[in-house]
């Protein structure tokens, strides 16, 4: 059957430009065409395949159509090839007498009367061919109908099914050829009922006479599997279904059938029970390891609820920090006295431990402020070797093992570096006795094996102790905030949270592994950098304020704290103006002209971003500066916001303050 789904035109019109006009109307329309030359040509192309044929009458004129007749006769039951006549005289057969000649030889024609109109051809031509379209469909079913049919009857063959009948009033059994075959015999052997009955197994035989029995009896019908044992002692299974038969006067005098070799089927049956089995095992199996990632997972949902509400927490102790801090700072610069120097020192020195505090919770809440960028892991290790070995003590050993390609993450350094001196300090305090501390550094492609992170290219950073290592109890809370199994005094539990919160706020994760006595390795999984790693940069220690006296817009809804900050920035000598919310912000920023805007972040209706980007709809050069609590402004709308966290000293508001200026004043110059 031929399958081609051609759609082409043919385009036969021998005379003048009539071919090139006709098959640029074609064209015109979205429709493909080839011109021929001949009758012969157009045969040969049809049985090539096309979706029809465009033929002026003229090209029939003295030429032999014998060949044309033959394909069109010989075309396959779902083929009716289309014609497109076009004539001069139409094809009413009383204008154009030839018409019904034409009509007789091509059968599925259609005639066009010269001159027509392009809309007129394409018409016809779009009918022609989605006739064709059906015809091809047509095509595509009857094969399909033929596949089927086919199938079935290898499908029959492949049953191998046999016949049989016995006459139950002479036991005489009629048995075809397959049915032999079934039991192991020969078609031109005998096979009578008594060599039947001797080929069924006989733990078998008992049931195979008790169903024969209960069928002439009852009349239901015969179905029953049994093994039979072959000439050459193989054994075999067989299915018998059949149906009695009941002469004039009603007996039952006759009971026929089929019989079938099912010895490969129990086969399968025996290995889809064992495959069940085993099934079954892996079900239970992959139950206990669901189980076990639901548990992980609610673990990490823990997690990050703590987190949640320990970045809440955090987010209120800084604002609290800050006016205690600022207030503090400001007094002890104002106080001569050496007693209350020393007094505000203490509660300074106290505020600072506060503040490092809320760091780390900060830090696990992963909401600390990261200035992530290139880093050379394995310089960054090399140059904290000093500063590793004397935090653990020379009781301990400690070898560093790094790769000679550089791995460079994505991270911020100092987070980092501080992120290494607690696991170091961990792993110092699970060897009171002594013991030997590694640190490796490598650059690995992971794909889906480790769960948790995006495959791809990670900078890992691995710390072996050889300490007293965890349970899976201790090893499960490990780094959850303010949980540790030090002695009291000895650890905020906040080491490891801080490390777990970089990690996954850096987009990578924390690992660790511990077998109770036998160490603990924490594999910290970094984003491999795509720049160039670089050195940090120093800010340089010989800072100086220019002295200038600035007017300042100061947004803060916490009173306390707003009003601490106003107190530090008129004791610089500037000029403060306050205000409790955005909306009070930009009515005086219409007002008035400010130097600079000091804003905090998070305000209700309008947060700190918002009011800068307003703002700067206002005035497009005004310096921001954006005093946060936690590092909520890593969205693109925040990175042309200079950033202070909170609490803050003086020096640290004075210096953020000068170096968001320096660049409005370099624009003001270039301006001018």
């Amino acid at each position: 059957m031929n399958t081609n789904w051609s759609e082409r035109a043919i385009i036969l019109a021998p005379r003048g430009r009539d071919a090139a006009l006709a098959a640029a109307m074609l064209r015109d329309g979205g429709m493909d065409s080839l011109i021929v030359t001949g009758i012969g040509e157009l045969v040969q192309t049809a049985r090539g395949g096309a979706g029809f044929a465009l033929v002026t009458d003229e090209a029939f004129h003295r030429v032999d159509l014998r060949g044309l007749d033959a394909f069109i006769g010989e075309q396959e039951e779902w083929s009716d090839f289309p014609f497109i006549l076009l004539t001069e005289r139409g094809g009413s057969i009383e204008r154009n007498p030839a018409a019904g000649r034409h009509l007789e030889l091509l059968g599925n024609v259609t005639f066009l009367e010269r001159p027509f109109h392009p809309t007129t051809l394409i018409s016809i031509a779009t009918a022609a061919l989605r006739g064709r379209r059906r015809q091809y469909e047509a095509r595509t079913r009857l094969q399909t109908i033929r596949d089927r049919e086919q199938q079935l009857r290898i499908a029959l063959a492949a049953g191998r099914l046999g016949a049989w009948a016995l006459d139950v009033t002479t036991m005489t059994l009629d048995a075809s050829d397959h049915c032999k075959e079934n039991f192991g015999r020969r078609p031109d052997e005998p096979f009578r009922y008594e060599d039947l009955i001797s080929t069924v197994h006989p733990d078998d035989l008992g049931a195979m006479q008790d169903a024969v029995g209960r069928t002439l009896a009852t009349g239901v019908d015969y179905d029953v599997e049994y093994r039979c044992i072959w000439p050459d002692g193989s054994q075999h299974w067989v299915q018998v279904r059949g149906r009695t038969e009941e002469d004039k006067a009603g007996r039952r005098h006759r009971l026929v059938g089929v019989s079938q070799d099912i010895t490969d089927r129990k086969a399968s049956e025996e290995t889809l029970r064992n495959f069940a089995a085993e099934l079954e095992d892996r079900v239970e199996r992959r139950t206990r390891e669901h189980e076990a990632m639901t548990a992980q997972l609610h673990e990490a949902q823990k997690l990050e609820t703590l987190g949640q509400l320990t970045g809440g927490v955090a987010h209120d102790f800084n604002n609290l920090l800050t006016p205690i801090v600022g207030t503090l700072d400001l007094v002890r610069r104002k106080t001569d006295d050496l007693r209350t120097q020393r007094l505000l020192d203490g509660a300074l020195q106290a505020s600072e431990r506060a503040r490092t505090l809320v760091a780390r919770l900060l830090a696990f809440a992963r909401r600390q402020n990261l200035e992530a960028r290139p880093v050379d892991v394995t310089a960054l290790v090399d140059g904290m070797v000093d500063l590793i070995q004397r935090s653990i003590g020379p009781t301990i050993r400690l070898e560093v093992r790094i790769e000679e390609a550089p791995a460079a993450a994505l991270v911020d350094p100092n987070q980092l570096e501080l992120a290494l001196l607690n696991l170091a300090v961990n792993a110092r305090d699970a060897m009171p006795e002594g013991g030997k501390l590694t640190i490796e550094t490598s650059r690995i492609d992971i794909g889906s094996e480790q769960p948790g992170l995006i495959p791809g290219p990670y900078a890992l950073i691995r710390v072996t102790d050889t300490g007293a290592g965890m349970d899976a109890a201790t090893l499960a809370r490990a780094v959850e905030p303010f949980y540790s199994t030090k002695g009291i005094g000895k650890g905020t539990g906040l080491g490891l949270s801080m490390v777990h919160g970089l990690a996954a706020q850096s987009g990578g994760a924390l690992v660790l592994e511990s077998v109770l006595g036998a160490g603990t390795t924490a594999r910290l999984w970094l984003p491999a950098a795509t720049a160039e790693a670089v050195a940090p940069t120093i800010p340089p220690d010989n800072w100086q304020r220019d002295g200038r006296t600035l007017k300042i817009l100061l947004v803060d809804d916490e009173e306390l704290v707003r009003s601490g900050t106003a107190e530090m920035l008129a004791d610089m000598g500037h000029e403060i103006v306050q205000a409790g919310s955005g909306a009070a912000a930009l009515g005086a920023l219409r007002s008035q002209a400010f130097d600079i805007l000091v804003t905090d972040y998070l305000m209700p209706s309008m947060s700190g971003l918002d009011l800068a980007r307003e703002a700067r709809r206002l005035r497009r050069d005004l310096p921001v500066l954006m005093i946060t609590g936690f590092a909520d402004l890593a969205d693109d709308r925040g990175r042309d916001v200079a950033r202070l966290a909170k609490p803050f000293h003086m020096d640290e508001l004075a210096r953020a303050i000068e170096l968001e200026m320096v660049p409005s004043a370099e624009n003001r110059m270039s301006a001018d």
